[in-house]
């Protein structure tokens, strides 16, 4: 069976009954039909003196056309703690269409470790994502409006660096004009258009820890400059009241279930690469004052959405997470080592020595924030024993363990050892949570840290651009602000085919721009795109309803 006729072969409970579990009452589930709901945000809020409970990261090694199955380890990690007793919830973030109709297809895990139901999960959901291009644009939409009527807040146009976004990958739209069309339309003008996942409103979401801070952070956004280059706000523009309003329900995070019937809180959606890479605050939180154990994940491999949740969202929140699993397979190895992916089968010990230096650095970049590692093999019927051996030694030497895991075919059976290892490596390890570099560090001095010990780099190399705009953001008074780093996932470089681990290579940061309402600064470097593109067979092609009205060609 593939994955969807998996899912539809499942026995779903009512989702006020899997909220029942969790100790939600049924006045608090704001139901979206029989399988999924919000969680009412008022009723979240009087669970603020509950104690948190124990928080684990999931995240990868570099991703590779292999595949990792960090999202289906996350799944299956939940579902096997409560199955050995744990009152366990789930936090993930919510699919983009982008990649859904692009390249990667469906992203709600996969196998026997999947959130449920799936299809809706990857399509609409709960119109959040509807909600947040709509409250971004609203605000383009007002930007140009006030400029019409006469500037009043003396607006430069040249100035304006609030962009478009849609939930879609779309090429054309990365660079546009618009106001064409004559005086009734306004004055032309160059703008564009990022996916929405790379929206700033999205990062604001994610990051508030309610209402009101979702609010004042809106009207923080900076979204433009005058001819003396002071900042223009959201607020200025009295924007931030009507934005708050379109995201009013989308701020409620979002319940389901997996397929074995694990509470899953499944909210938000930043990519790692070109955003933060996290799923809500207030989801996370709300499940760690609801279950006794909570498993969440962070987008692409552990140099992006590891360190972005370690020093961006741990940071604001006030998390401190007591474990990190780090996701492998020997495929995904293999092909660090060089080897092509159709000749992944193959017993290649050579290139599987190679790549483990990959994963071998990620376990130390972990480490290095003082939070316990053990390593996930999500297993693969090609792979063979001495492979195995041989991923666990690499691991050894970087002082953590490793599990072997068949989530995707056993669903929690194939993860229960891994859950019991995660389980006795927080009751033996304790957690020393710390991020990586202060804030009072310089800007400067905090893209470094990040480049020299998690990308391996030998420095930093900053653009002409990126230079003025880092001291724009310091006469702002912002330069205490964290750093997000847009990069490909595929390398720890910024060049995508430079697999493995490599050392000898620079960080070009060609721009930098102020996320003054997410509160970090976002770093653009090599050819990073916040408008990604279709291939030349999107997974569109293949998505289609059957005769009996079923979706197919979603995973």
């Amino acid at each position: 069976m593939n994955d969807i006729a998996i899912a539809r072969a499942a026995s779903l409970k009512p989702i006020s009954q899997v909220g029942e579990e969790l100790g939600i009452p049924e006045d608090a589930i704001e139901p979206f039909g029989r399988y999924k709901a919000k969680i009412s945000n008022t009723y979240l809020e009087g669970l603020a003196d509950r104690p948190q409970s124990k928080l684990i990261l999931v995240t990868a090694i570099s991703p590779t056309a292999a595949g990792e199955g960090k999202t289906t380890t996350t799944v299956g990690l939940g579902d096997a703690l409560s199955r050995i007793g744990k009152k366990t919830a789930i936090c993930l973030r919510e699919p983009s269409l982008g990649p859904c109709f692009g390249l990667k297809g469906g992203a709600a895990g996969g196998g026997h470790a999947q959130v449920v139901p799936m299809e809706d999960i990857n399509l609409h959901f709960t119109g959040d994502f509807h909600a947040i291009t709509s409250a971004h644009n609203l605000l383009s939409a007002m930007i140009d409006n006030h400029i019409y009527w006469g500037n009043a807040l003396e607006i430069d146009q040249r100035r304006i660096v609030w962009r478009r976004v849609e939930d879609m990958n779309d090429r054309a739209l990365r660079e546009i004009t618009t106001g064409l069309g004559g005086i009734k339309n306004g004055h032309p003008a160059t703008s564009g258009f990022d996916i929405t996942v790379a929206s700033e409103v999205m990062a604001i979401l994610c990051l508030a820890e309610n209402l009101s801070d979702l609010e004042e952070r809106l009207g923080d956004i900076v979204v433009a400059h005058r001819r003396d280059k002071s900042p223009v706000t959201a607020r200025d523009l009295n924007a931030h009241g009507a934005m708050t309003v379109l995201l009013k329900e989308a701020l409620q995070p979002n319940l389901v279930q997996t397929l074995e019937n694990t509470p899953a809180l499944i909210h938000g959606g930043p990519f790692a690469n070109i955003a933060h890479g996290c799923n809500s605050v207030i989801a996370t939180k709300a499940a760690m004052k609801l279950a006794d154990f909570v498993v969440t994940e962070a987008g692409f491999g552990a140099d992006l959405g590891a360190e972005k949740f370690f020093n961006i969202k741990c940071r604001s929140a006030g998390l401190e997470p007591q474990a990190t699993v780090v996701v492998a397979t020997v495929r995904a190895l293999k092909m660090h080592g060089g080897v092509a992916k159709d000749h992944l089968d193959a017993l290649n010990q050579d290139a599987l020595r190679a790549g483990c230096e990959n994963l071998k650095r990620h376990i130390r970049n972990m480490q290095q924030f003082g939070v316990p590692v053990v390593v996930a093999i999500n297993q693969f019927t090609s792979d063979q024993p001495q492979e195995f051996d041989l991923i666990r030694e690499a691991a050894r030497n970087c002082g953590a363990d490793t599990v072997l895991c068949s989530h995707w075919a056993e669903g929690s059976k194939g993860t229960e050892k891994l859950a019991e290892a995660v389980v006795a490596l927080m009751e033996t390890t304790p957690a020393q949570f710390e991020p990586l570099y202060t804030v009072e560090s310089s800007i400067e001095d905090k893209l470094n840290a990040v480049a020299t010990r998690i990308y391996g780099a030998e420095g930093i190399s900053l653009g002409k651009n990126a230079k003025r705009q880092i001291k724009e953001i310091v006469a702002l008074g912002k330069s205490t602000l964290p750093v997000c780093i847009a990069k490909t996932p595929y390398s720890f470089s910024t060049d995508p085919k430079k697999v493995g681990a490599p050392s000898d290579h620079t960080l070009d940061i060609r721009e930098l721009r102020l996320s003054a309402g997410a509160r970090f600064i976002v770093a653009l470097t090599g050819d990073i795109m916040t408008m990604p593109g279709l291939p030349k067979r999107p997974a569109a092609e293949r998505i289609r309803l059957d005769e009996n009205g079923q979706i197919e060609g979603l995973f």
